[in-house]
């Protein structure tokens, strides 16, 4: 049967998937492998082919059994198996009174991909979620085992690395005392009093996402305020007149929102709160494509009128738009490097070639103001047009050469948007 990803648009070409369930196991393949033959792969929650080869697709699903979830007896950090799914270890870390800081809208996703990549939540003050990594540890292209840690030369450039480096098989994560989130939803904020109070707008609450789907281009149709109850203001009466939701919400209107966190001020667990969607659920609305882009702060407001002229062309294509806020980081090729970012989110409607075909036109507006697009969604541009937006680009590509002399790791993907 052929493999495909989670959502169904991309079949990959790979002739075998491997499970190692050992560093042994991991080593012998990369060691044994030709230039160009091997892919790390995760929970294929990736909607370009990032994680394709012809060769052979190296799970990290089984490494499990050879690297058990640890917490440090100063009880701040985790070892994990890079396959971990974040909401198996959110429970796990909940059980000994423990929490990571943030995560992302879906807990289906494998820590080690969504690190890789450069994936986030919400919040003025939180960084993605590769900023929780503490060390990581790979296999490279020559199947040596490197461990890499906080403050090393190269940690930077190692943590947000595509897959190039070679197979993550253990990430060390800063973790903190458990804490609880209660998350509101307000509907029908007007856009451009939002835009004009964006700062406070995104810094009501510890996580804060806007969406809408531009069927009204004067209006955001959500806000979803999470709150530390620890350490946040009570939940505003109202948002620029915008009033809490009597109802739970789904992000797409008109979905059942059963398979959303709970809402309605109800304070829980971070676990239960800080994702939009339950681990037990089928997570968002299945059949989809999606694109991001991360943006300076500073061009952010700029972008969002800017795609507003373009909803028209949008909203046919369009199941929802996400708004988020990232705090700036050090890595990389994350998005949020050296600045505080804004994720600008489009979920697509399952219709690859005409999404594939509005993409330039947004990169056209968006791009020159800055925007890095998400590495494993739906993007247009080609190193040629990434590289002057990343300052350490070609340092990446160096520590990716001195990592995989052979190219092991190399795809059509690297080769298009980093020139490997």
């Amino acid at each position: 049967m052929t493999e495909r990803n989670w959502a169904g648009n991309l079949a990959y070409a790979a002739a075998h998937v491997a499970t190692p369930r050992s560093l042994d196991e991991v080593r012998d393949l990369v060691r044994d492998a030709q230039p160009g033959s091997l892919r790390p792969l995760g929970t294929r929650h990736a909607f370009n082919p990032i994680a394709d080869t012809p060769g052979t697709l190296v799970s990290t699903a089984g490494l499990a059994d050879a690297v058990a979830v640890e917490i440090a007896d100063d009880r701040t950090s985790v070892r994990v198996p890079s396959g971990i799914r974040y909401g198996d270890l959110a429970r796990t870390l909940e059980a000994q009174g423990l929490a990571l800081a943030n995560l992302a809208s879906l807990p289906h996703i494998s820590v080690g991909g969504a690190v890789a990549t450069g994936t986030h939540g919400s919040g003025v003050r939180n960084g993605s979620l590769a900023t929780a990594v503490r060390a990581i540890e790979l296999v490279d292209g020559t199947g040596e085992l490197v461990t890499l840690r906080r403050g090393d030369a190269d940690f930077d450039g190692a943590v947000v690395s595509l897959g190039a480096l070679g197979v993550v098989v253990a990430l060390e994560l800063d973790v903190e005392p458990s804490f609880e989130v209660a998350q509101t939803v307000y509907r029908d904020l007007p856009l451009e009093p939002t835009l004009d109070a964006f700062d406070e707008v995104a810094g009501l609450g510890y996580s804060v996402s806007l969406f809408t789907t531009w069927a009204d281009p004067d209006a955001i149709d959500q806000l979803w305020l999470k709150r530390r109850v620890d350490r946040d203001a009570e939940a505003p009466v109202e948002v620029l007149g915008a009033l809490p939701s009597p109802v739970e919400m789904h992000p797409i209107a008109g979905v059942d929102p059963v398979n959303c966190t709970p809402q309605l001020g109800a304070a829980g667990a971070w676990l239960d709160r800080l994702p939009h969607f339950r681990l037990e659920f089928t997570p968002s609305a299945g059949d989809e494509l999606q694109t991001e882009y991360l943006l300076p702060r500073a061009t952010a407001v700029d972008a969002l009128r800017a795609i507003r002229g373009l909803a028209d062309d949008i909203r046919p294509l369009l199941l929802v738009s996400e708004v988020r806020e990232i705090a700036a980081d050090t890595l990389w090729l994350s998005g949020a490097y050296e600045t505080d970012a804004v994720g600008l989110h489009f979920t697509w409607r399952a219709d690859q070639p005409a999404v594939d075909a509005l993409l330039p036109r947004i990169e056209e507006r968006l791009l020159p103001l800055g925007a890095r697009p998400h590495w494993a969604k739906r993007f247009h541009a080609d190193a040629a047009v990434l590289a002057p937006l990343y300052p350490r680009f070609d340092d990446f590509r160096a520590l990716a050469r001195r990592h995989d002399p052979r190219g092991v790791f190399v795809n059509d993907f690297l080769r298009a948007k980093l020139g490997l």
